[in-house]
């Protein structure tokens, strides 16, 4: 295969997060609901994506804080990062500072050389459990836009958005890789990624509604909520 088919992911966040659930959704079409802390895991499997095959490589990180130490060089090179943040436990998404540090870091010094810079999207998982949900999708989406991340929410328990997520992660990497090849604008510290579906949360010509909400956001809200 075509090694610019070829892109590599890895999958971090906080211990218990459903990082592992996640993965195994998309290479076994499985769900498991007993939580065994990973060290770290590897898998390989094909997706087909706008008509074109491309061999994904992913990698499943240690979330534990024991064993974040055990975090390789080579997880940093990785074209893509999913950071996963479990919707039910608002300590899962401060935990995802730790590891946005060394992705930025990662990501400055691949500017400065004049590399493709990786892709980030952050996912909320778990969002099949409304009645246990505490950080509400609207914040999610914040903290991901302020640090230039893409957005979505998922469920490995139900399927919600696992393919479309790793889809949308693919996309950014092929174009990011368009973009330096052909030599056009490349990508800056402050140049923030849109999230998924960014057109339903632009600017309308529609006055608002009741509360402030344009109705392409409250579209938007609601096919992002899981229930």
């Amino acid at each position: 295969m075509d090694m610019n088919n070829r892109i590599t992911i890895t999958v971090c966040g906080d211990g218990g997060c459903g990082k592992s659930s996640i993965t195994l959704r998309l290479v076994r079409s499985q769900w498991t609901h007993e939580y065994d802390p990973t060290i770290e895991d590897s898998y390989s499997v094909t997706r087909n994506i706008d008509g074109q095959n491309y061999f994904l490589m992913l990698t499943d990180t240690a979330g534990q804080e024991e064993y974040r130490s055990l975090w390789a060089a080579s997880n940093l090179k990785s074209d893509a990062f999913l950071l996963v943040y479990d919707i039910t436990n608002p300590h899962s998404l401060d935990a995802l500072e730790y590891f946005m540090e060394m992705i930025d870091m990662e990501e400055e010094a691949r500017i400065d050389n004049g590399t493709v810079p990786p892709v980030k999207i952050v996912a909320g998982n778990k969002c099949d459990l409304q009645g246990a949900r505490q950080i509400k999708s609207p914040q999610g989406l914040e903290w991901a836009r302020k640090r230039k991340c893409g957005f979505m929410e998922t469920s490995a328990r139900e399927m919600v958005n696992i393919e479309e997520t790793f889809a949308l992660l693919v996309r950014r990497v092929v174009e990011a890789r368009r973009i330096a090849a052909h030599g056009g604008p490349g990508p800056t510290r402050t140049a923030a990624l849109p999230p998924v579906n960014e057109k339903d949360t632009s600017s309308s010509n529609a006055a608002p509604e009741k509360g402030g909400d344009t109705p392409s956001k409250l579209r938007f809200w609601r096919r992002l909520k899981c229930w």
